[in-house]
C-alpha cells in the first residue's frame, strides 16, 4: 500500500511537470516556400530585392522561433530524460507490485481452498460443541460419579473437550476473517494499481509527445532555415554573374580575376582575398585534363576521366540531338541533328590542346548531352548553361578527338552520367559545389601529381591545372586603385564588424549589404561607423593580422582568424566568405571554398 501511495503521489509530480513545459511561437507560413510559383524569390526574382527582403525577414523569424524552442526546451532536455528513465523504473516497480498482487491472490485463493477442507472440521466441532454442551451437565456428572476422584475426572475431561471445540471453532472463524480481509485488501490494491498503471501509461505517452513535437518543430525551422540559405546563396551566385567568370577553358574570358600580387594599390597596408579555381568544381577539371596529359605522355582519355568521374564505359547509340537557344556568341540555334554530328560543333576546350585531353571532354560531352536530354527525348540550349554550341564546325583537331572515341560514353548503373566540367578547379575535385548537387559518379579527390596537398605551396607547385589564368586569383577590381582589388585595413574590419553583428543580432542583416549599391533589402544600408556604434567596444577599427586555416585533404578553408586594436575572433570560412561577397566593395569577391589572403 505505501509503494502504490507514494507511486501516486509521483506520477502527479509528472504530471505537473510535464504541463509546466514551456510553449512556443509558432513559425511564420509565409516563409514555407518562397521559390514556389508567384513566390518572391521563383523564376528570375531570385536576385531582386524583394527575394532578399523576404528571405532576411524569414531568417531573422525563423531564427527567433528556433531559438525560443531550443531556449525552452534545452534546459529540460536532461530532466526529461532523467523522468524517462524514472518512468521506466516506475513500470519495473508497477510491474513488481503486480507480481506480489499475484502471490498474495494466490495465497489467498489457497486460503480458501484450505478453509474448504476444514469446513467439515468446523461442522462436527459446531455439533460437538452443542451436543458436548447439553450432555455435559455438573449435575448429571454428580450423579453418574462413584467417588470423588472420578466426578472430578469427568469434569476436567468434559471442560478439556469444549475447550477443545471452541479452539477448533475460533481459530477456523479466524481464518475466515483474516482471508475476507486480505481478500478486501487485494482487491482495494487492485483497483488502485490499475489505475496508476493507466495514468502512468498516459503522462508517459504525453511526455514522448511533448518531447517529440518540440524536435520535429525544430526540425522544421532548421529544415526552413537550410531552404533560406540555400535562397541566400543563389542570390550570391546570381551576383557572381557580375564578374563574368569563365566556366570553360575555350571562353578564354578574363572575367574579374586579377593576380594583384606586386601591384600597388596606393596605400597600405593592403589585404587581397584569392580564390583557387572557379565556382564549380565538379567532375572534369578541364585545365587538369590538359595537365594530366602534358605530364604523362601516352596516358589515354578513359585514365583522364577517372581521375575526375566514378563511370562504367558504355556506347551511345547516336541519337538526334536537338539544339535551341541563343549561344554565348549571339547566334540563334534550332538544329536537330544526329549526336556525332551535335559533338563536331561543341566548343569547349581549345583545340590546340592535347589529344588525350581533347578525347576526354568529348566523352563527358557525349555522355552529358545523352543524360540531360534522357538519350535525345528532350532539348538542349547551346550556351554555357547548358554545352557551348556554333553553327560552324570546330576545328579538325576537335573533330578527330570525336572520330576518335565514336559512341564511347560513361555510365552508371547502365545510364550516361551527367559529366559536369568547368575550367579550373585549383587543386581540387569535389563530389559537389556550386549549383551542383552531384551524384554517385562523382567524387572527392586532391588533383596533384603527387595526389596529396599539405600546403598553398604544393598546390601552386604540383596541382594539374596550376597553368590556368584562373588558377589563383583574386577576383574584382576598383580603377581608383590601380584595378586591382586590395581593400584596406578599415575596410577590412568593416567586413569583421558585419559578421559580429550578423551573429549578435541577426534581425540586423538587412541593413549589413555593401555600401557602395543600393540595399537589395530596399531598406538603408549601414555605414561603417553605424555597424561599430551598434557593435560598441567588440567593434575593430583596424585589422593589423589576418589568416586562414585550411583542410588540405578536402581542399576547404576551414576558419578565418583576424586580430587587431588588442583582440581577436575567428570565424568559419564559409561565414567570412558569405559576409564578404555581401559586403565588400564594387565587384570584389571570393568566388570558391579554398581561399588565401595575402598581404
Amino acid at each position: 500500500m505505501k509503494k502504490i501511495l507514494f507511486l501516486t503521489v509521483f506520477v502527479f509530480m509528472l504530471l505537473g511537470l510535464v504541463f509546466s513545459l514551456p510553449k512556443t511561437n509558432a513559425q511564420d507560413t509565409s516563409c514555407d516556400n518562397l521559390t514556389g510559383p508567384g513566390q518572391p524569390c521563383s523564376g528570375n526574382g531570385i536576385g531582386g530585392s524583394a527575394c532578399s527582403d523576404k528571405v532576411a525577414q524569414c531568417s531573422t523569424s525563423i531564427s527567433q522561433a528556433l531559438q525560443e524552442s531550443i531556449s525552452a526546451t534545452s534546459p529540460l532536455e536532461s530532466q526529461l530524460n532523467s523522468l524517462q528513465t524514472q518512468i521506466t523504473g516506475l513500470k519495473n516497480t508497477l510491474s513488481q507490485i503486480q507480481a506480489d498482487l499475484n502471490t498474495k491472490k494466490t495465497q489467498i485463493d489457497q486460503g480458501y481452498s484450505d478453509i474448504a477442507k476444514k469446513e467439515v472440521v468446523l461442522n462436527r466441532a459446531i455439533a460437538d460443541y452443542y451436543i458436548k454442551s447439553y450432555y455435559n451437565s455438573p449435575l448429571l456428572a454428580l450423579l453418574s460419579a462413584q467417588s470423588a476422584s472420578q466426578l472430578t475426572q469427568i469434569l476436567a475431561y468434559q471442560r478439556a473437550a469444549t475447550n477443545q471445540d471452541k479452539e477448533i471453532i475460533t481459530n477456523i472463524a479466524l481464518s475466515i476473517q483474516d482471508l475476507e480481509i486480505k481478500k478486501t485488501n487485494l482487491e482495494e490494491e487492485q483497483v488502485k494499481l490499475t489505475a496508476l498503471k493507466s495514468s502512468l501509461d498516459q503522462q508517459s505517452a504525453q511526455l514522448d509527445s511533448i518531447v517529440s513535437k518540440a524536435k520535429a518543430y525544430q526540425q522544421t525551422l532548421s529544415t526552413q532555415l537550410s531552404e533560406l540559405n540555400s535562397i541566400q546563396q543563389s542570390i550570391l551566385s546570381a551576383r557572381l554573374a557580375g564578374l563574368n567568370i569563365p566556366l570553360t577553358a575555350y571562353a578564354g574570358l578574363g572575367g574579374g580575376c586579377s593576380s594583384d600580387i606586386g601591384k600597388d594599390p596606393g596605400f597600405s597596408p593592403k589585404f587581397g582575398f584569392f580564390t583557387y579555381g572557379v565556382p564549380n568544381r565538379v567532375g572534369l577539371n578541364q585545365y587538369g585534363a590538359k595537365g594530366r596529359a602534358e605530364a604523362n605522355p601516352g596516358i589515354s582519355y578513359w585514365d583522364i576521366l577517372k581521375a575526375y568521374y566514378n563511370f562504367s564505359q558504355g556506347t551511345s547509340n547516336n541519337p538526334n540531338i536537338h539544339v535551341v537557344g541563343t549561344n554565348n556568341y549571339g547566334q540563334n540555334i534550332d538544329m536537330n541533328l544526329p549526336l556525332e554530328q551535335y559533338l563536331q560543333h561543341i566548343y569547349e576546350m581549345p583545340a590546340s590542346w592535347p589529344a588525350p585531353a581533347l578525347q576526354a571532354q568529348v566523352v563527358a560531352a557525349r555522355s552529358y548531352v545523352l543524360a540531360y536530354t534522357n538519350n535525345g527525348q528532350n532539348p538542349i540550349c547551346p550556351s554555357d548553361h547548358c554545352q557551348e554550341f556554333k553553327n560552324e564546325l570546330n576545328s579538325q583537331p576537335w573533330i578527330d578527338a570525336v572520330n576518335a572515341t565514336t559512341n564511347q560514353i560513361m555510365t552508371y548503373n547502365g545510364s550516361p552520367i551527367s559529366a559536369w566540367f568547368s575550367s579550373t578547379h585549383g587543386g581540387y575535385v569535389h563530389a559537389s559545389g556550386g549549383d551542383i548537387s552531384g551524384g554517385p559518379w562523382t567524387k572527392n579527390a586532391v588533383d596533384t601529381t603527387s595526389g596529396s596537398a599539405g600546403s598553398f605551396s604544393d598546390l601552386q607547385n604540383n596541382a594539374y591545372d596550376k597553368s590556368s589564368p584562373w588558377f589563383y586569383c583574386d577576383w574584382g577590381s576598383r580603377s581608383s586603385y590601380n584595378g586591382t582589388a586590395w581593400l584596406t585595413s578599415s575596410e577590412v574590419a568593416d567586413i569583421v564588424n558585419v559578421i559580429l553583428l550578423a551573429q549578435k543580432d541577426s534581425s540586423t542583416v538587412n541593413h549589413l549589404y555593401q555600401t557602395d549599391k543600393p540595399n537589395p533589402a530596399g531598406t538603408d544600408t549601414w555605414s561603417a561607423d553605424q555597424v561599430k556604434q551598434q557593435l560598441g567596444s567588440s567593434a575593430y577599427n583596424n585589422i593589423s593580422d589576418i589568416s586562414v586555416s585550411v583542410d588540405f585533404g578536402s581542399g576547404i578553408t576551414t576558419s578565418v582568424n583576424v586580430s587587431g586594436d588588442g583582440k581577436s575572433n575567428s570565424f568559419s570560412g564559409s561565414d567570412f566568405k558569405n559576409y564578404f561577397d555581401l559586403r565588400a566593395p564594387s565587384n570584389i569577391q571570393i568566388v570558391g571554398p579554398l581561399f588565401n589572403i595575402e598581404r
